[in-house]
């Protein structure tokens, strides 16, 4: 049966003051009422039921991540006891699924993304499926079409021609390249043969497992151990050990990349939208802006200003006059005002928050 595994491992430090230690980006709202991770469950539960579905989380989250989610099994929502980064979060939940469907095929979700059409996404996922159950011994990854030469996102480069299912083509993978330089990204654009690495995968448990067990036995291995014992009263300790002593990674070190090389990878050319909502001013591509080309959230208050995104929180008014092109973010008991082309620098005052000022984090 197809299974559904959430990434969701809190993080979002370009995010700052909304995205914090105590609430990450995934519960925050970016579009519409619900939040980035109320979005990923809502488009895969039309293929993959709540009861088929896990979500792999930090430990301080598991109650908010149930609250958000009270579809979901409170059983499925697993709390790492540290973050060990994606590697260790697939092999868990891998681990998981197999214990209970040693014939599962999963698709893996992080819940920090906005996807539209749903109907396309859920296309792709049947897509996705009818090839992991065709060719079980790969690993499937979703592909997206460049819309501009990013220096954020990882590549794919693709390959020949591989099949397609439901309208959906797939190709094989010659290789995945890191985040490049701008000059390199312009190339990867212009030749055509080359997409975004969405970080959505599809696999049959026991076969990303097997490549684990390959590429970072360690990892498998612990993850195993701590699947064996999950139903036992020695779980929180098992489990604790173990990811204490796990060097993590993502998916991609250990196991894509080498996978990709080898022939054992394959990318469905997504035929959807996709933000992985990276920064701020993903506001402005998901929300109407008024005629002065404001983007504004919440109560605010814009007299001759141009270009902002302006974002309040509850009943915190934010009232600008005379300026452009300021992201201007409010939430509790802090506020950030930077220039708009300053955004990637929000990382830069949470490292200057933990060691001045980590009551603000």
């Amino acid at each position: 049966m197809l299974h559904a595994m959430i990434m969701a491992g809190g993080g979002g430090t370009r995010f700052w003051p909304r995205s914090r230690n105590a609430r990450p980006k995934q519960f925050l709202t970016f579009a519409g009422e619900r939040s980035l991770l109320q979005g990923t469950l809502d488009r895969t539960a039309a293929v993959i039921p709540p009861e088929r579905t896990w979500v792999v989380t930090g430990a301080a989250y598991v109650d908010e991540t149930a609250a958000q989610l009270p579809e979901v099994p409170r059983g499925q929502i697993v709390g790492e006891p540290f973050r060990r980064d994606t590697a260790p979060c697939v092999g868990l939940g891998a681990a998981l699924v197999a214990a209970t469907d040693p014939d599962a095929t999963i698709a893996v979700l992080p819940a920090d993304h906005l996807i539209e059409p749903e109907r396309e996404f859920q296309r792709a996922l049947h897509a996705a499926e009818q090839f992991a159950a065709e060719f079980p011994d790969y690993l499937f990854t979703f592909g997206i079409r460049p819309t501009f030469a990013s220096t954020g996102y990882g590549y794919i480069h693709r390959g020949a021609a591989a099949g397609e299912r439901s309208g959906v083509p797939l190709f094989s993978v010659r290789e995945f390249m890191e985040k490049p330089t701008a000059e390199v990204a312009d190339q990867f654009v212009a030749t055509g043969e080359y997409d975004w690495n969405s970080g959505i995968f599809m696999w049959r448990a026991n076969t990303i497992l097997g490549q684990l067990k390959a590429n970072r036995p360690d990892i498998h291995d612990a993850c195993v151990r701590i699947a064996n014992a999950w139903n036992t009263p020695d779980r929180a300790a098992v489990f604790t050990k173990e990811y204490e002593a796990i060097k993590g990674t993502s998916i991609d070190y250990a196991v894509m990349q080498d996978a990709g090389r080898a022939g054992r990878v394959r990318v469905l050319r997504a035929p959807y939208t996709w933000d992985d909502v990276g920064s701020w001013l993903a506001l402005e591509r998901h929300n109407p802006q008024d005629a002065a080309g404001n983007t504004t959230q919440g109560r605010t208050l814009l007299l001759d200003s141009a270009g902002c995104v302006v974002s309040a929180e509850g009943d915190h008014l934010i009232a600008i006059i005379g300026v452009n092109d300021l992201l201007i973010v409010q939430a509790g008991n802090a506020t950030l005002v930077a220039r708009k082309s300053d955004e990637a620098r929000v990382k830069e005052i949470v490292e200057r928050l933990k060691k001045e000022r980590g009551e603000y984090l």
